[in-house]
């Protein structure tokens, strides 16, 4: 299985990389808890149609090796950035779900977008759910805390308890079947205790709102409206208020596992950005020539 090592300190990370060499790339970044597996209802098309998708299982995920360290912003997101010069990677469209999107907003603030032509924020946590000084309207820290007791009191439980509601199973046309809801909660827990505790630590302190507007590549926002793990309000209006060159597409009664609910118009979504991509390089390169 494909490996590389992570720039900052040599941990083992685990990415896969489907479809032609030669196709267009997108690049998935995944939700806490979950490794590459999430993306199936998108990467899988999309590599059948033609584009290549990696998906990189972040530290203490997925089949990537557990640290005690390195689940602060920039060391995810130096990870990240290791992966595509691992691979050398360029044109890349960059798709993060919930706080794989802060990695990929902190990467591109971070390392540039030389490699990167465009972004999808998926379910956003960006740029901050939790009250601070430039949240204000942002959730209780105290709520949170208590929420962060029962975690690690019974991370099972826990998973099993929010399923309902992070699939948003009671809104019309969210069927999710028993067993899909029972694998990705056991996904979630190969997460190790400390990778896990580690990004619901990012998320407890993130505020993402000054970095926005240097993000210089067009970036697409995905949300729900119906995603109680972050608020359209808090999130994805957000994001899309303060990126320059943001589009924002809601989804009517989209949860936050709205990649599995609504995968088939989260693919067309995807297939068309890329597609957009791909028409302003040819442009570009056409008018170089010339």
């Amino acid at each position: 299985m494909p490996y590389f090592e992570s720039p900052v300190d040599g941990t083992r990370l685990h990415y896969v990389d489907h479809g032609p060499a030669d196709g267009p790339v997108a690049v998935f970044v995944a939700s806490a808890y979950l490794g590459h597996e999430m993306w199936e209802y998108q990467m899988l098309p999309l590599a059948e149609a033609g584009h290549r998708c990696v998906a990189l299982d972040r530290r203490g995920h997925g089949r990537s090796d557990d640290t005690w360290s390195g689940y602060d912003l920039d060391t995810l997101a130096d990870d990240l950035n290791g992966l595509f010069a691992h691979l050398d990677l360029r044109g890349i469209t960059l798709v993060g779900h919930s706080v794989g999107t802060a990695e990929v907003i902190r990467c591109l603030t971070r390392h540039g977008s030389a490699r990167v032509d465009r972004v999808a924020l998926v379910a956003g946590v960006s740029p901050g759910l939790v009250r601070s000084p430039g949240i204000p309207d942002g959730v209780d820290p105290a709520a949170v805390r208590a929420d962060e007791e029962l975690f690690r009191r019974d991370r099972a439980a826990w998973f099993t308890a929010f399923a309902d509601d992070f699939f948003a199973v009671r809104q019309p046309g969210n069927d999710v079947s028993p067993a899909y809801v029972r694998h990705m909660i056991d996904r979630c827990l190969v997460a190790t205790p400390r990778a896990a505790t580690g990004i619901r630590a990012v998320v407890a302190t993130l505020d993402l709102t000054a970095e926005l507007p240097a993000l210089d590549v067009p970036v697409l926002v995905v949300h729900g409206t119906h995603d109680t793990s972050a608020p359209l309000a808090l999130t994805g209006r957000r994001l899309a208020k303060f990126v320059p060159d943001a589009t924002l597409k809601v989804y009517e009664n989209g949860g936050h596992g709205l990649f599995a609910t609504h995968a088939d118009l989260l693919t067309a979504d995807l297939r068309e950005f890329l597609a957009a991509g791909r028409r302003t390089r040819d442009t570009v390169e056409a008018a170089a020539a010339r």
